[in-house]
């Protein structure tokens, strides 16, 4: 199955550190983003409702919803630690204006072990959803410490923004298993073919 059209759970990431950043990084290697079928899946993985949410109701608007939000925090987020000129303007007051709707509201209620669960009481809004999404952004760009902790992708070609919370704020990857095994594996066969020269 091509690459942004599967459901399957390891082609969508969820190791960036914000949900944020999480939909920004929806775009890389390719479009990951390609169906309603997998922006459903992205919903549910990152968080942004409970498990077992009916999503049924999502469709193409969705799409270019969620696309839209992640272009306007691409625009953002690098630009995030030196905001300049009018694109950070308009991104910014684009955003400010989805964080305004309200996000899901959640309940507490039984599940089948008789321990609370949480749940939505209705099939939730995009405009909801994009607002959780869009108010994650606004609380990593207005806290300091967290601004603090962005870091790129040292990967070859990554374009990856995560938020560093590693001891020592000395992660450098992504992801240790992607870009980092990649990284890995080119060290070892430049000092391979080093010592066959």
């Amino acid at each position: 199955m091509a690459l942004g059209t599967a459901t399957d759970a390891y082609e969508l990431r969820f190791d960036a550190g914000r949900i944020c950043l999480d939909l920004l990084a929806t775009t890389h290697p390719v479009e990951r983003l390609g169906s309603v079928p997998v922006l459903r899946a992205w919903i549910a993985g990152s968080g942004l409702v409970p498990a077992g949410t009916a999503l049924a109701h999502a469709d193409a608007s969705w799409l270019a919803g969620f696309r839209e939000l992640r272009s306007r925090i691409g625009q953002l987020v690098p630009g995030g630690l030196a905001p300049e000129g009018r694109p950070y303007d308009l991104a910014l007051a684009h955003v400010n204006e989805i964080a305004r709707a309200a996000p899901p509201a959640p309940r507490a209620v039984p599940g089948p072990d008789g321990a609370l669960v949480r749940e939505l009481g209705g099939p939730p809004a995009c405009t909801a959803l994009l607002g959780a999404v869009a108010r994650d952004v606004v609380e990593l760009l207005t806290d300091p410490l967290a601004r603090a902790g962005l870091r790129q992708c040292e990967g070859d070609n990554c374009p990856i923004v995560y938020l560093d919370t590693s001891r020592g704020r000395r992660r450098r990857w992504c992801s240790s298993e992607v870009c980092g095994n990649r990284e890995r594996v080119a060290r070892h066969r430049r000092r391979v073919a080093l010592t066959r020269a």
